[in-house]
């Protein structure tokens, strides 16, 4: 089993390709996928057509904007 550990540290800034987005939220690639091209997802990078990256901070912003405290609305 090959884990990578992220350190509490990392560069918020530093550029995540899919595979390591989908493994920080904890989500699948098709997950990512799916929500870019429904405008639902985190904010992400389009080096070119077929490079996609994400911000650190930007997930992060995004999975906390998704925080609820109750299941109306």
């Amino acid at each position: 089993m090959n884990t990578k550990v992220t350190p509490l540290n990392a560069d918020p800034d530093s550029l995540l390709n899919e595979e390591g987005a989908a493994r920080l939220l904890g989500v699948s690639i098709r997950f990512l996928q799916k929500h870019r091209s429904t405008g639902d997802g985190p904010p992400f990078v389009k080096l070119s057509s077929r490079c996609i990256r994400y911000r650190r901070r930007d997930l992060r912003d995004w999975s906390e904007s998704r925080i609820k405290t109750s299941t109306a609305i």
